[in-house]
């Protein structure tokens, strides 16, 4: 069935054709078409941002918690795309299923420096895991079409669909758009798993390390991995990021790999004879791509939907390309009789001794006392005063790093951090797309006080579209990360490290929000419940010590250290 439509009108059937719900956008005459033709959407909210980065952000964690597609409308062309790129390049770190639709300038306009003219093609398609190019308008269904399946495909990733002005407002005979199709996931090859199977049996110092191809299923693929670690009786750790992806009190749980943990999971790592790798690359965080993080003489097993990152910086013993979880579920069957060596359940004991010893220390030596707050008794306030449903949102730099092990997390899909491209002014627009998608559930965000003023804008957003999320802004008035590495490899000849802000408590006041002001560690409980019971967004700005500085990237500076 064919039906007269703009092309502004077949983005927008092409959207309710493929469930889209909701999206983000900044407004922009190049686009006007797809906004008009949203007005009559019922079924679609749209929610204007007000700068395209963090609009996009929004996006980003909204398909990351659903495990859906994100869609984010720049409105204009030029400036609007231009200033999608730092957040589509997070995305892309992410393997997050962002759909950005971008407007562009008329085609007969191309090459002959117009106005807003830049190539916005070749500018997206290293942010992007593919760029689509509409050139008439009747193509757009199919486009659409491919550009939503393209971005579920393994391994998901954001795409760019670029939409000249002209072809949005044609005229066209449209076939009913469609909703877009996957294949299936590759399957685990029967000799691997046997293999796998042979290694696990004999393994006396078993690891499971787990990341996004976990975390991304939510409950039921937890459930999966949890099963299987219990018959192996095997710790698991997590590529960091993804933290809550096992609940903090199970006995197996070792907590995150790499600098940004404990240590306690990158040393399993370092002495464990079998790792078993579910869903995750073995990558920069988690390893720094280097054997000081895990033992060269170990069997991995690695399990991944991208075959390219298999064995790409460690050689794997065994691999296996197909969904992490699936695997679980095959490795679970065929170890249901499986009863662990003593070697392992010794193993375990000294682990569980281990992360029991930690825990404890991190509790007794937090300094809850000191003026301006410490992060150590900040964090062990913080860990009381969550919600056990809360969502956290994490920036980059040096106190959100922190908080990644830091924080206790309950429930699957609890934590969401930029990941590895470190995008600072990430956590409160991510923290509005994780409150889109989940309103039932607590959401609070981390900054520090120069990510937030990166993002104060988009506090009317939170207002406008009664997004009520809390977040803590860590005022240390500091760009922490960089400070630490002036005062440590640098003989603290500090430049550009210390900036000035308002008082971030009033200035949310002025934009409707509920402002706090917290100058004790223990003050950070109330002020979080007097957030979550608020009818408004919260922000808390919490006083924090500007000389507690950490350097998380030491191997940076290695020629410097004498």
């Amino acid at each position: 069935m064919s039906k007269k439509m703009t092309g502004g009108e077949a983005v927008v059937q092409s959207l309710i054709a493929n469930e889209v719900k909701i999206i983000s956008g900044l407004i922009g005459s190049s686009t006007l078409e797809i906004l008009d033709a949203l007005y009559d959407a019922a079924d679609i909210k749209y929610i204007g941002c007000r700068h395209e980065s963090n609009g996009l952000i929004m996006m980003d964690a909204y398909a990351r918690y659903t495990n859906k597609h994100g869609v984010f409308l720049a409105g204009q062309a030029g400036p609007g795309v231009t200033n999608t790129v730092t957040a589509m390049a997070n995305a892309k770190a992410a393997f997050s299923p962002v759909v950005s639709l971008a407007g562009a300038i008329s085609s007969d306009h191309k090459g002959k420096d117009a106005f807003q003219e830049v190539d916005q093609v070749s500018m997206m398609q290293a942010v992007s895991k593919k760029v689509f190019e509409v050139s008439e308008a009747n193509e757009i269904p199919n486009v659409l079409n491919e550009a939503f399946s393209t971005a579920m495909s393994p391994r998901t990733g954001p795409v760019h669909v670029d939409l000249p002005r002209d072809v949005l407002g044609k005229s066209s005979e449209f076939n009913t758009p469609q909703k877009f199709k996957l294949d299936k996931n590759p399957t685990a090859n029967s000799e691997s798993l046997k293999v796998a199977f042979d290694l696990l049996c004999k393994a006396s110092k078993p690891v499971i390390l787990a990341g996004g191809g976990i975390k991304n299923h939510g409950a039921k693929a937890t459930n999966s991995l949890l099963a299987l670690a219990e018959i192996l009786n095997a710790p698991c750790t997590t590529s960091p990021g993804h933290g809550d992806l096992i609940p903090y009190a199970h006995p197996l749980n070792a907590g995150s790999a790499g600098p940004r943990g404990s240590g306690v999971g990158t040393q399993l790592l370092k002495e464990a004879d079998v790792i078993l790798v579910l869903g995750s690359r073995l990558g920069f965080n988690t390893t720094f791509y280097s054997y000081e993080n895990i033992n060269k003489d170990a069997a991995i097993i690695h399990c991944e939907l991208d075959e390219n990152s298999i064995g790409r910086y460690f050689p794997a013993t065994v691999e296996i390309f197909a969904d992490a979880s699936s695997v679980a579920d095959q490795l679970f069957d065929m170890l249901k009789d499986h009863k662990a060596k003593d070697e392992v359940e010794q193993w375990t004991k000294q682990f569980q001794s281990n992360r029991k010893n930690y825990l404890e220390l991190r509790d007794s030596e937090a300094d809850t006392q000191s003026i301006p707050i410490m992060p150590s008794g900040l964090f062990k306030e913080l860990r009381q005063a969550l919600p056990k449903n809360a969502v956290a949102t994490l920036d980059a730099g040096t106190m959100c790093l922190q908080l990644t092990d830091a924080l206790n997390f309950h429930e699957p899909k609890s934590l969401f951090t930029p990941l590895d491209f470190g995008l600072v002014g990430f956590s409160y627009s991510a923290g509005l797309g994780i409150k889109l998608a989940a309103p039932e559930r607590p959401v609070v965000s981390f900054h520090g006080d120069g990510g937030m003023s990166m993002v104060i804008p988009e506090l009317s957003t939170a207002v406008e579209n009664n997004i009520n999320t809390v977040v803590c802004v860590m005022n240390n008035g500091t760009w922490g990360a960089e400070a630490a590495y002036q005062k440590d490899f640098f003989d603290g000849r500090f430049i550009g490290a210390h900036i000035t802000t308002p008082e971030f408590d009033k200035v949310a006041e002025l934009y409707g929000c509920k402002g706090i002001k917290v100058e004790k560690a223990n003050e950070i409980g109330d002020a979080i419940q007097a957030g979550l019971d608020a009818d408004c967004p919260t922000v808390i700005d919490v006083q924090c010590s500007p000389d507690a500085l950490y350097s998380f990237r030491q191997d940076s500076f290695k020629h410097k250290i004498k």
